[in-house]
């Protein structure tokens, strides 16, 4: 054993004399007990890291690098949970031997020896601390846990990564299973590059809303507050109002929280932005139905797109949840940014005859319920969560929506299908199912452009490494470190 290590344990058992209280201790890092507080309340609500992360961290009263460190070790540790796990369950002698709260804490020090490989000598001491911050009595044991995890970190991922698969998952903290199905759709090395840049920090992308605001002045207010926007382009393609900001907390300041008060900003990925864009036909629809409207982001983008298209926002527009209480919070997002929303309805999209019986529309647009592996850098703990069978079922899930919905365009209309995610089973699979089926018979894939009439088919050739095919009728990005998340989307035409 190093003699660093060593004297990790003296000193410890030096502060366990006399200490029983559950008190926190002088020298234990706030940044790490806000990371575990964070980690407690995400297992506890099953919550998005993310999400907790904007209440707990960014307002807290931590300094600007003690809020960037706790961060990161949230995000750090929800998207490496899986393989912080393996490691410390090899180091007790039975998983349970730890309570939740306990394991919260060994998994930061884990985090940190492991993927960080900070000094081991200063995370062990306060990982020690971090414990018995929580459980005072498992102190001891987490001393002597957190040792034996220094010892595996130089065998770690226990196997060659290039001949044994599942070294190659914890290289990069994914489970096999998942790994497994990467390689399956991606191919190795498209497998690899994905699952590095999911372990990438997610960019920012945010788009002006034309109907609040001109986006001269939106992005002259980015500019003044030093959020550097700079415009985006997807394989090689400009994408209107979009910009990708950049420099320090670039949402922080005050001119850019007031551009959201007023409903002049808002923030989504690029390529979701670049599916709104596409889903549109060339003439201005009459009547538009969108399926899995959520809280409204894309309602929002799209009445964008027709603004900058049409000049006028697509007047019979309708929208569609399962959830009654997220219909409530898109009419007040409408409302906000000044959107129109003739109806929403709320109901179950696998059964439209029965949510809105004999409606037909000139668009209708499913935004499909999905794994949501597309988007892991904003949601790291999806990975872990998820289950193979799950896939299965969002597929045909999928599958359902297109085909209740084939019956609801009119001839001559067209019907879209996105998702945020990257599984063949999800994507090529379900609209291959789709137009073989009998409801999809009368459809046929349509080429996608963009709301500044350019066509996918006009991406230079050199940036088609960007996308997995060549065809101009699927939109499918890639994920790399840098770019936006990765999304699929389709436009189909009914002929008859």
């Amino acid at each position: 054993m190093p003699k660093r290590i060593q004297g990790v344990k003296t000193q410890t058992q030096q502060r366990q004399k006399g200490q029983t209280k559950h008190l926190k201790p002088r020298n234990l890092s706030p940044a790490r007990v806000k990371a575990l507080e964070v980690l407690a309340e995400v297992r506890k609500r099953n919550a998005y890291a993310q999400e907790l992360i904007t209440s707990y961290i960014d307002t807290s009263n931590l300094s600007k690098e003690d809020r960037a460190f706790a961060t990161l070790l949230v995000l750090g540790v929800v998207s490496t949970e899986g393989t912080l796990d393996e490691v410390l369950n090899r180091a007790l002698h039975d998983p349970d031997d730890i309570k939740t709260d306990v394991r919260d804490a060994l998994r930061i020090s884990t985090y940190e020896l492991l993927m960080l490989r900070k000094e081991p000598y200063a995370v062990v001491d306060q990982g020690v601390e971090l414990v018995r911050y929580v459980q005072p009595k498992a102190s001891r044991l987490a001393n002597a846990v957190l040792r034996k995890v220094v010892a595996q970190v130089k065998e770690f991922p226990f196997g060659n990564p290039r001949t044994d698969l599942a070294a190659f998952a914890r290289s990069y903290a994914f489970p096999l299973w998942l790994t497994k199905l990467l390689v399956a759709d991606m191919g190795p090395e498209n497998a690899r590059d994905f699952m590095v840049a999911s372990n990438e920090p997610a960019p920012i992308y945010v788009s002006a809303n034309v109907a609040r605001a001109t986006q001269k002045d939106v992005l002259s207010v980015l500019q003044e507050c030093g959020s550097e926007p700079s415009e985006v382009d997807i394989a090689g393609l400009k994408l209107p109002n979009c910009w990708k900001l950049s420099g320090e907390r670039p949402l922080a300041y005050g001119a850019v929280q007031e551009l959201f008060t007023e409903g002049k900003l808002l923030v989504s990925d690029a390529a979701a932005q670049a599916v709104a864009q596409l889903v549109l036909p060339e003439e201005k629809p009459a009547t538009f139905l969108e399926i899995g409207a959520g809280r409204g982001t894309k309602t929002i983008l799209l009445q964008n797109n027709a603004l900058l298209r049409w000049g006028s926002q697509i007047e019979q527009y309708v929208t569609l949840d399962n959830h009654a209480f997220k219909s409530n919070l898109l009419r007040q997002r409408a409302t906000a940014y000044g959107i129109q929303v003739e109806r929403t309805v709320t109901g179950d999209a696998t059964n439209l005859n029965a949510v809105i019986p004999n409606e037909l529309f000139d668009v209708v647009f499913i935004d499909a319920p999905c794994s949501g592996l597309g988007t892991l850098r904003r949601h790291p703990e999806i990975r872990w969560r998820l289950k193979l069978e799950a896939i299965d079922e969002l597929a045909q899930t999928g599958l359902d929506m297109l085909k209740s919905a084939a019956s609801h365009v009119v001839v001559g209309g067209t019907l879209a299908y996105a998702t945020c995610t990257v599984t063949h089973c999800e994507n090529r699979q379900v609209i291959k199912a789709f137009l073989e089926s009998k409801e999809g018979k009368g459809f046929e894939l349509m080429p996608l452009v963009f709301s500044n009439g350019v066509s996918l088919s006009d991406a230079p050739l050199r940036k088609f490494a960007e996308r997995p095919s060549q065809d101009s009728r699927f939109f499918e990005t890639r994920l790399s470190p840098g770019s936006s998340d990765a999304h699929f989307a389709v436009v189909l035409n009914r002929i008859s």
